[in-house]
């Protein structure tokens, strides 16, 4: 279940604006403290977190399978909050594809930001870009289709969307 409120408390190192979520299936929860900035249109949010010890390669960088999965939940997310704000119906989703170019490094301690852009919703499928930034280094573009599945959501899922 999502922790938020309408007046969050400021969290040290976590830039304004922005929400702690506990949000998603365990595998992504397992990244640790994800936050989220929703966006002023109200249709999506900036996803973030500050690189952590276990989120390091052998060479000390952010590993890009977390970077990927990074940008796989904010691609879904962003694409859930989309549909929801244009009264679609809120069933579930799976990634059909995506692609991932790595473009620099994160670092320990950096605070990496999840920008999506849903650039098309369809019946069936929804287009959506990610990129993954430090400040203005870019770190990872990525491209994905999802497609929309007909059973509904679990209630646990349902609850976070509504929560937000």
């Amino acid at each position: 279940m999502p922790e938020s409120s309408s007046v969050p408390d400021p969290v040290p190192g976590v830039p304004a604006g922005f929400q702690r979520r506990v949000s998603g299936g365990p595998y992504f929860r397992a990244l640790g403290d994800i936050y989220w900035r929703p966006l002023d249109d109200g249709g999506g949010a900036v996803i973030a977190l500050r690189v952590a010890e276990s989120h390091l390669n052998i060479q000390g960088f952010a590993h890009g399978g977390m970077l990927t999965t990074l940008a796989d939940g904010a691609l879904g997310t962003n694409i859930a909050l989309v549909r929801a704000q244009r009264g679609g119906e809120r069933g579930g989703q799976v990634t059909v594809s995506m692609t991932a170019d790595f473009l620099a490094s994160a670092r320990l301690g950096d605070w990496l930001e999840a920008h999506v852009t849903v650039t098309r919703l369809g019946q069936r499928l929804a287009y959506a870009n990610c990129d993954l930034k430090v400040g203005e280094r870019h770190i990872l573009r990525s491209s994905a289709v999802f497609a929309f599945v007909d059973r509904p959501l679990p209630p646990a899922a349902q609850a976070q969307l509504s929560d937000g």
